[in-house]
């Protein structure tokens, strides 16, 4: 009776969210005579086949009979629960949980080592990831480059056409002749040069020096193949340019110092990969820095100026001409004066035999507050419009070269000598004319070539002398105003040469608008006249064989052009209203560039009167009060002062106005400068490059 009531069972575990159906099913399908206790397991198990997190729960089900037996079976095996054997007898269970406790142990033990194992391996590997990485890369590279190749017809070997540098065509032989002497191959690698009518791309040779200069010329664009390249004149036109403007020597010595500073620490710093994008352009631009820094060092010592002060470096050549009781008496309140100011008159200084000041500005104009500022504007103004003439002389001068290489006749001829006349006529004649006026008006009369010249206070207007110029007017309104301002003209025979050098300028303009044009037709007509191409027929002894060579006409290349932005038509029929709409613009933003690029010079003057009277609002606004506290008080407030106005002018008057002049420096360069001869229609010269791609590739990873 005891063994018909003997119970049987079976264990094992289900995922947690199908243990209510699988205890229903059980319920319906053996009508409640299976007994059921089940517990959740706290760990969360991972699946060994997806390897995905899951929750599980152990369960026990009892039941009598072998048919019960079969059903419980097939619903376990139908919820995907897994079976677990278990003994019947307690001892048999104890030897069994002995033994799953002790392979578990093992278990530990093998997935311990494992773990170290792994762990030693991947440390034996990190050591060589980066080396792989490189490998990998390069390889991928290598095998990208090899799909843009071309398969020979014989199906044995591979073509490319690439460009590359006539400099290094010797090197990449050699290395040709030792990549397939490493390789062991026995077809060796030929090198050949191919003729083709693509324009070529555009190769410039930098070290890290001139890379700064030559990033600054590619920003407004990259210069058609073999067209001059501004930026070795860049080098040292723009610190110059930029140093006008920031001419001061305290500020150009804290500009100096942190170029040199980027410079000394280039290695340091580029080791440590810094990703600011500040910083980067910085330390890329640092040779630019140092240099601009240098040149304000250089014009500062010409402006005299240091933080807005003056130094006596060589003795003032003004001297004080009043004595003692002259002084008293001008200051004498009792007596009814109440001057609070003298002037110096230059001529009675000149008694005593002082010269001009060796080396700049007198430092004696910074005790000027009445005229200080007219001296110092007047002499800015002219300086940058000699500067500015000067520079665009030497851009269209430039232009020469390039239409000497191209072989464009035409441009010579008809364009760059009429711009050179315009240009000489009218603007070089004006900065003749400052240059006249500076040397010729002096502080008294004098005589100059056997002609008696007014003072300084009778000098001309150039203003209105070059609008009187225009206007044709007469001799006696030049500007020359006053009872003791006799002279008439600033030499014998001005009115004539003003005739004749505004005559030049005006024949210029048609000649520049119509003559290039014109010709260009006129050839072109000769050549549909001609015929493009002429056919020479050969013919052998017996007649039997023809040979037809055709001789492609040259001349349109020639005298035409074909260097972008500067050449004509090319071998195209010619499109002569095209021609002229191309001419016209030329020619109208040339004439009008001459007259608005002078004046957008000028901001050559007026930052560096921005420039200085901002250092001298902080002197005189911040750091001179520091001087009226005396005691035990003034050390402190110097000091606290001090670093206000330190930080102040290094905010405001080295990075502010120092990224303002440089903003002013570019656009001179790419407008005023670059316009007259540099066209910048070509593209950059792209070779494989192993390091290129890998810098590429560790950027993107520091963007990760």
């Amino acid at each position: 009776m005891l063994a018909q009531l003997r119970l049987g069972f079976v264990a094992g575990v289900i995922q947690r969210e199908r243990l209510p159906a699988f205890e229903r099913l059980l319920w319906r399908a053996c009508r409640g005579n299976v007994f059921l206790r089940q517990s959740d397991i706290d760990d969360v198990i991972q699946d060994a086949v997806t390897g995905e997190s899951v929750n599980k729960t152990v369960f026990i089900i009892f039941f009598q009979g072998d048919q019960l037996k079969t059903k419980v079976k097939k619903i376990c095996e139908g919820f995907r629960a897994t079976l677990y054997p278990c003994p019947d007898t307690p001892q048999e269970r104890r030897e069994m949980s002995i033994g799953v406790m002790t392979r578990i142990e093992d278990l530990k033990t093998v997935l311990g080592q494992t773990q170290d194992h792994r762990h030693r391996v991947l440390v034996a590997a990190s050591k060589n990831v980066r080396m792989w990485l490189t490998k990998v890369r390069k390889i991928k590279s290598i095998y990208h480059t090899l799909n843009l190749f071309n398969i020979d017809v014989t199906q044995k070997c591979l073509i490319a056409e690439c460009w590359c540098p006539m400099a290094e065509l010797d090197r990449i032989k050699m290395a040709l002749k030792r990549g397939t002497e490493e390789s062991g191959s026995q077809v060796p690698s030929i090198l050949q040069r191919m003729e083709t009518s693509e324009d070529p791309p555009t190769y410039h040779k930098s070290n890290k020096f001139t890379r700064g200069f030559q990033e600054i010329v590619d920003a407004y664009g990259m210069s058609t193949y073999r067209e001059i390249n501004p930026a070795p004149y860049t080098m040292i036109t723009f610190p110059f340019l930029f140093a006008v403007m920031f001419g001061d020597m305290g500020h150009g010595t804290i500009m100096l110092l942190a170029g040199l500073f980027f410079i000394l620490k280039e290695k340091q710093l580029e080791a440590a990969r810094i990703s600011d994008e500040i910083f980067t352009t910085f330390f890329n631009g640092r040779y630019v820095i140092f240099l601009m820094g240098a040149f304000s060092i250089y014009t500062g010592f010409i402006y005299n100026d240091l933080f807005s002060k003056s130094v006596n470096m060589f003795g003032s050549s003004w001297v004080n001409t009043y004595n003692y009781s002259s002084l008293h008496a001008m200051f004498d309140p009792q007596n009814g004066n109440e001057e609070k100011s003298w002037m110096i008159i230059p001529e009675r200084g000149y008694l005593n035999d002082h010269g001009p000041y060796p080396f700049g500005v007198d430092p004696v104009w910074n005790l000027a507050e009445s005229n200080k500022l007219t001296f110092l504007n007047s002499m800015k103004m002219k300086a940058s419009v000699i500067l500015g003439i000067a520079q665009m002389t030497f851009g269209i001068m430039l232009s020469l070269y390039n239409h000497r290489y191209f072989k464009s006749d035409l441009d010579i001829k008809f364009m760059f000598i009429p711009q050179m006349l315009f240009l000489a006529s009218i603007f070089m004649y004006l900065c003749l004319q400052i240059i006249v006026k500076w040397l010729f008006f002096a502080s008294t009369p004098s005589r100059v070539l056997g002609y008696d010249y007014p003072g300084s206070s009778c000098a001309p207007s150039l203003l209105i002398g070059l609008i009187n110029m225009f206007m044709r007017k007469s001799g006696r309104e030049t500007g020359f105003t006053g009872p003791q301002c006799y002279l008439n003209f600033w030499y014998p025979g001005q009115s004539f040469f003003e005739f004749i050098f505004l005559s030049v300028a005006v024949i210029c303009v048609p000649v520049m608008l119509f003559a290039k044009p014109y010709l260009m037709w006129k050839e072109d007509q000769q050549r549909r006249g001609q015929g493009h191409a002429h056919l020479s027929v050969r013919a052998d002894i017996n007649g039997d064989d023809v040979e037809v060579v055709q001789h492609h006409d040259e001349s349109a290349k020639q005298n035409g052009g074909g260097h972008g932005g500067h050449g004509g038509h090319g071998d195209g029929p010619l499109d002569m209203g095209d021609v002229m709409v191309y001419q016209a613009i030329h020619t109208i933003e040339f004439v009008l560039g001459c007259v608005s690029h002078t004046a957008s010079y000028l901001r050559l003057w007026a930052l560096s009167l921005a420039h200085a009277q901002l250092s001298d609002v902080l002197w005189t606004m911040v750091f001179r009060h520091a001087f009226g506290f005396s005691g035990y008080l003034g050390p402190f407030v110097t000091y606290a002062l001090f670093f206000v106005f330190f930080f102040l002018s290094l905010g405001i008057l080295v990075l502010m106005e120092g990224l303002s002049a440089f903003l002013h420096a570019l656009r001179l360069h790419w407008v005023e400068f670059q316009s007259k001869f540099y066209g910048g229609q070509g593209y950059a010269f792209a070779p494989f490059s192993f390091e290129k791609i890998l810098a590429e590739e560790r950027a993107a990873e520091e963007q990760l």
